[in-house]
Parts: C-alpha cells; sequence; structure tokens
C-alpha cells in the first residue's frame, strides 16, 4: 500500500502551531483562574469541583498535544494512527475519570452521612 503524502504548505504548519499555542495559553489562564476562584469555596464541592477542574485541564492539555501531532503529520496514515491513538487514550481516560469522580462522589456521601458531633 502506497503512503498518501499531506500537501500541507509550511506557512499553514505554522499558523496552525501558533493557534494552538496561542489557544493553550489563553486555557491556562481560564484554568488558573478557575481554580482560584474554586479555592474560595470551602466544603466538599469546592473539593469536587477542584478534581472536575483538574480533570477537564488534563483532558485539554491531551487534546492540544494531540493537535500538536496531527499538525507534524505528513502522510494520512499517520495521521489516522494519530486520531486512533487518540480516541483510544480519551476512551481510557474516561473510564479512569468516572472512577475518579464516583470515588469522590461516594466519600463525599458518606462524610455528609456521618453523625455531626
Amino acid at each position: 500500500m502506497t503512503q498518501t503524502k499531506l500537501e500541507v504548505p509550511a506557512e499553514l504548519r505554522d499558523l496552525a502551531e501558533k493557534t494552538i499555542a496561542q489557544a493553550e495559553r489563553a486555557f491556562e489562564m481560564f484554568f488558573d483562574a478557575a481554580g482560584k476562584s474554586i479555592g474560595t469555596v470551602p466544603g466538599p464541592a469546592a473539593d469536587m469541583s477542584k478534581q472536575a477542574l483538574t480533570l477537564t485541564e488534563q483532558n485539554i492539555k491531551t487534546a492540544f498535544e494531540h493537535a500538536r501531532k496531527l499538525v507534524h503529520a505528513t502522510e494520512l496514515e499517520e495521521a489516522m494512527r494519530i486520531q486512533s491513538e487518540f480516541l483510544r487514550s480519551q476512551f481510557t481516560n474516561a473510564g479512569e475519570h468516572m472512577k475518579t469522580i464516583t470515588a469522590g462522589i461516594m466519600s463525599a456521601a458518606s462524610k455528609a452521612a456521618e453523625p455531626k458531633s
């Protein structure tokens, strides 16, 4: 089977890299502000919000890494492999995130059910 080249001009790849970097910086600023905001809220809701924010941040970082890899793909088969690996890792991560979130919910529920002294 022959490799299908992706004919993407260097200028377009450079533009895509710059756009990814700008978007990544914007999300970093958002997550920084959101983290500070969550830090002002006391209680178990804050813990779960921090956890959700951390998982979301991990997902966004993974998406940016994926975008960078795709920008540098030079063959269609390579782009398809990168996309396949990304989807596989996303399914795995989603399962792990659900376990983490479920454990947090269960922990918060058992703390809430404890008698107050």
